[in-house]
């Protein structure tokens, strides 16, 4: 049953994923055909993840008490309408409503997928499974860009829209009939955990942190690279081939670092996979030619690959208190704000300074962004948090409606190159 439903997800997923990155390189040049200055360039990109940051973590809250399938069949279906809808835009504002209605289809397919991962991943192999189904993703959007490439070659922009449709309908006819339907426990029901709540949690907001700091990263890669790269004369097939790339190494190498994931500590590797796209982001503006932007790309591609499986593990062990839907959502609305936030702020930066202080300035809100989340995670070392019983009229059977934390001292490694972590929702330690 546990592999029936990771390989229905996984080809699923993937499908959609694919479709999406099918038109990614041609969604710049499509907006800009409509008029769109740098501003509305960011606007456009930004509605999509507005809209996904907002209904994901409330679909996910829904999915943990009413079931998940009908919400993932529901959003398949939902995505497969909007891609024919691309076609007939005319102006930029259709072109951003029909952004916001694909950005909460999309928020009733991926994250719910990685709940019903997470939620069937056996304890200590959280870091492999979501891994694992993260290549789903990364290998969708890489492949995506470069067939996005030829279908504009050959047989035109639209033609891309058409693959995406029909690639999410073949995935919605195949959740819709083979896909289980798992329903949430009772006693899940019961204790469902507030989202103001999950957010308070330190381990969570360092993960926020994280998911928006990798967004800016993104950001650069799929919405500003292909304007940087056309400046210096290089071709569309070009141009997807170095967001492919950058997407492949991503995805091929989830696996391999989900299972370091597993044995090593988390929140180091997140820190390094932050620190190398920082680098890499400041180095862009220096490259002139294909072969430059591919190396570092790549390097880029290579650093998302170290940080997001130990990030996905650290979000599976929080959601596994019975608000698997609901961690996974918040987990997603992180991305979803940083890709809502980021294009806007660095479209404006690219129409007042210029394209080159797109990259300076994302590598200096990169570098802003790892201060902060090792303040937020550094405050754990050597603190464990204890959930009190029967204090305040609040009960361990009714955390679900609100959770009081006792910080509590305890004896921890002192050596330098071992850090214990706890995790105040779930109170387990966390390598």
């Amino acid at each position: 049953m546990k592999k029936k439903i990771f390989y229905l997800l996984f080809l699923s997923v993937f499908a959609s994923v694919l479709g999406m990155g099918i038109i990614s390189p041609l969604m710049p040049l499509y907006a800009k055909n409509l008029g769109a200055s740098g501003i509305w360039l960011g606007i456009v990109f930004s509605a999509y993840a507005v809209s996904r940051g907002i209904f994901t973590p409330l679909i996910g809250k829904l999915s943990d008490k009413k079931g998940r399938k009908m919400l993932i069949v529901s959003g398949l279906f939902l995505y497969s309408i909007t891609s024919l809808l691309y076609i007939s835009v005319s102006t930029i504002y259709s072109f951003t409503i029909i952004r916001l209605i694909h950005g909460l289809s999309s928020a009733m397919i991926i994250p719910i997928a990685m709940a019903y991962i997470g939620e069937t991943t056996e304890k200590g192999k959280e870091g492999i499974a979501m891994g694992t189904f993260n290549t789903a993703l990364f290998l969708g959007m890489a492949a995506g860009p470069f067939l996005g490439g030829m279908f504009d070659a050959m047989f035109g922009m639209s033609s891309a829209f058409y693959a995406m449709a029909g690639l999410t309908g073949a995935a919605f006819l195949a959740t819709l009939i083979f896909l289980p339907d798992l329903q949430p426990e009772k006693e899940n029901k019961k204790k469902s955990i507030p989202l103001k709540t999950i957010i308070k949690n330190k381990t969570v907001k360092s993960l926020l942190v994280f998911r928006v700091i990798e967004a800016v990263a993104r950001s650069g890669i799929m919405v500003f690279l292909p304007l940087f790269g056309a400046a210096k004369h290089i071709s569309i097939s070009e141009l997807g081939i170095l967001i492919s790339v950058n997407l492949f190494l991503t995805g091929l190498l989830q696996r391999p670092f989900g299972i370091l994931a597993d044995k090593l500590n988390k929140f180091s590797m997140i820190l390094v996979g932050m620190s190398i796209s920082a680098v890499m982001l400041t180095l862009i503006p220096f490259c002139s030619n294909f072969t430059s932007l591919l190396i570092v790309s790549s390097l880029i591609g290579l650093a998302s690959a170290i940080s997001i499986p130990a990030s996905s593990a650290i979000i599976v062990n929080i959601g596994k208190n019975g608000s698997m839907g609901a961690s996974m959502g918040i987990f997603s609305s992180g991305m979803s704000a940083g890709m809502a936030l980021s294009p806007i702020l660095l479209g404006i930066v690219m129409d007042k300074i210029g394209i080159n202080s797109v990259f300076w300035f994302a590598g200096g809100i990169t570098l802003f962004g790892i201060a902060c989340f090792y303040s937020l995670s550094r405050a754990q070392y050597g603190v464990r948090s204890q959930l009190s019983t029967e204090k305040n009229g609040v009960s361990e059977h009714n955390m679900g409606s609100d959770l009081n934390f006792q910080q509590k001292k305890t004896p921890v490694d002192k050596s330098p190159w071992k850090v214990i972590f706890f995790d105040d929702t779930t109170n387990r330690i966390l390598k």
